[in-house]
């Protein structure tokens, strides 16, 4: 192979520098950065009437970044002129692209956010969601502290009706970006005891919704017998009263495809109580219906309206797919049909914006792995993903394992209980969803703890009984003993030193078998303790990348028993193990900026 030329040397410049400006200029770190000479400016949000609440209002425009906490700036008249302006997502430090220290964002945090709620807000419950802080936050409204909450990967509530007045608000954060005892997080060791580092921010959206004082909190539609004629949708819908209405509410569900209603039912329901009431209703006789698969993901509707005293008080919207899922002994199966899986896993950390990136990119991640690298499946690792990369698996027919944030390490009971509440928080939000068919209910490669897994396993079944339960095993685990999931998942790295090749174990019999990552950076090799497939490798080293990956997945395919190989991985991750360099983990088919490596070639020739 020909070493590249300079011009080919400054296309890669080029690339790397239209993608740095691309996410700078829609990630709030452009604030920043002075080289850029860029402020964010204000953009007035329009409220939005769709979807789960009755209004919805970005607050993602026009923060304020105060930098490390100053307590004063929690309070409502703390003069923030001299705040930086920024726009969320947003990473606390301004960061490169490598040599990440983590040491610059152990501190708490200081963000303030003015806003008016709009005339049409009154007589509402108003809630703030947060879609992801990293690690804590503690929020403040119009001087009136609200409860921390611990946990970086899903969402968090807080309603706020009693807090807000006429005029200007404000909202002032407190993120505490500590290493912290939460998962992935806890180990005494600290952060260079992950393998992925973990900068601090407000690093998904923000929005203020308006709902009813009595409103659809949560429903979970779920498609029952979905390759027999008699196949129905079960809904769950939950049902959340601030005060007893006089009169009986009327719930009606709608499956729709486009503006075609395909069937629907009603019920009366009487609230007996403030807070959560549940209900469950039917959707059936629904005829033929196209089912969801990697090659034609078809997506419906399902549409909950809440009536009361005989007017429209309330709708919530969700996105739903019919397939079938099942893994065996004897592999996977999509709609009847055996499916070889053939996937790579995800981490969501990206060059000088950590995970803080808009949702587009996420969007264009699913779009690289389904399109050019031609997979069907991603395992988000090792933390529930952003739900714009979601959507776009739904929508481009890519599956999903998703599981809860953790890496190796298992805490005290505190630790432990914020575990089992973060499978919770994650199959909630993420169950209506066709591309997910797994839930990972252990914390990556560690030691086995019968209890803590019997508790999160009986809560997943609890919540969704409709998807199988699993957690990526290692060696000294590889057996079932113990074992309290569905499905057999392991991390295989063997590698025969003597042949140069991988050398992936047999599955385990009698049980599904499926291999969570392989190849990575292939271990005792040569004179290095491993591989290092950087740009700047040889081509001859850069090459053996793309072979182990087709080894690795052709020994797969040989056996029946074994549903596929999700290898290790799509992208390179900042990292601070010892086999990082620069702090930049090597491992991806792909670099940090998402350019394909030589290492992707064996997966963008997979096909037809």
């Amino acid at each position: 192979m020909q070493k590249p030329n300079q011009n080919q040397k400054l296309s890669a410049m080029i690339s790397r520098r239209i993608f740095a400006r691309n996410c700078l200029m829609s990630a709030s770190a452009v604030a920043a950065l002075p080289i850029l000479g860029c402020r964010s400016t204000r953009v007035k949000t329009a409220a939005v009437k769709n979807g789960p609440a009755a209004w919805t209002v970005s607050l993602d425009q026009d923060w304020l970044f105060g930098g490390k906490l100053n307590p004063e700036a929690l309070k409502p008249d703390f003069d923030d002129g001299s705040f930086s302006k920024v726009t969320v997502p947003h990473c606390v430090k301004k960061l490169s692209w490598r040599k990440w220290q983590w040491e610059e964002w152990q501190d708490v945090w200081c963000y303030r956010r003015h806003f008016t709620v709009p005339e049409k807000f009154k007589n509402h419950r108003l809630f703030l969601d947060f879609e992801g802080v990293m690690v804590g936050m503690e929020p403040t409204i119009n001087g009136h502290a609200l409860q921390k909450h611990l946990g970086g990967y899903l969402p968090v509530q807080y309603e706020i009706t009693h807090l807000v007045k006429e005029g200007d608000n404000l909202l002032a954060l407190a993120v505490d970006s500590r290493w912290s005892n939460v998962p992935p997080q806890g180990n005494p060791k600290g952060p260079d005891s992950v393998d992925f580092l973990e900068p601090g921010g407000i690093h998904r959206s923000v929005s203020l919704r308006a709902v009813p004082r009595v409103f659809i909190k949560d429903v979970f539609a779920k498609p029952v017998n979905v390759l027999s004629p008699e196949r129905r949708v079960d809904v769950t819908c939950t049902i959340d009263a601030s005060s007893v209405p006089e009169q009986s509410c009327q719930i009606e569900v709608a499956l729709r495809k486009g503006s075609r209603i395909v069937a629907s039912t009603h019920k009366s329901v009487s609230i007996q109580k403030n807070g959560e009431t549940e209900v469950n209703l039917t959707l059936s006789g629904l005829g033929e219906i196209a089912l969801w698969d990697v090659d034609a993901p078809h997506l419906y509707d399902v549409v909950v309206t809440l009536w009361q005293g005989g007017g429209l008080s309330h709708d919530y919207r969700t996105r739903i797919g019919f397939r079938d899922a099942q893994f065996k002994p004897e592999g996977f199966f999509l709609n009847g049909r055996r499916l070889q899986l053939f996937g790579l896993n995800r981490h969501e950390l990206f060059p000088y914006v950590g995970f803080a990136m808009p949702k587009r990119v996420m969007r264009h991640d699913a779009e690289m792995l389904r399109h050019e690298f031609n997979c069907n499946f991603v395992r988000c690792s090792h933390y529930p993903q952003s739900e714009a990369f979601l959507e776009a698996c739904d929508e481009l027919g890519l599956l999903v394992w998703q599981e809860l944030p953790g890496w190796g390490y298992i805490g005290d009971a505190e630790w432990q209980d914020r575990a089992v509440r973060d499978v919770g928080e994650m199959i909630r939000r993420d169950r209506n969803r066709p591309s997910v068919v797994i839930w990972g209910v252990r914390v990556n490669e560690s030691k086995n703890d019968p209890e803590l897994y019997r508790r999160t396993t009986e809560l997943a079944k609890s919540l969704d009984d409709s998807r199988p339960t699993s957690g990526a095993m290692v060696a000294g685990l590889g057996s079932t003993k113990n074992w309290a999931e569905d499905v057999f998942a392991f991390n295989d790295y063997a590698h025969n030193s003597t042949t140069g090749k991988m050398d992936l174990k047999a599955p385990l019999p009698g049980v599904p078998y499926l291999i969570t990552e392989a190849v990575g950076q292939v271990v005792g090799v040569g004179p290095s303790p491993s591989h290092v497939y950087r740009r700047a490798a040889e081509p001859a080293l850069q090459y053996k990348q793309a072979l182990y990956h087709a080894q690795a997945h052709d020994q797969a395919m040989r056996d029946s028993h074994c549903a596929g190989v999700v290898a290790w991985c799509a992208f390179e991750y900042a990292s601070s193990v010892k086999v990082a360099y620069d702090r930049v983990k090597f491992p991806g088919i792909a670099d940090t900026f998402r350019i394909p490596k030589l290492g992707a070639a064996f997966y963008q020739s997979q096909i037809s």
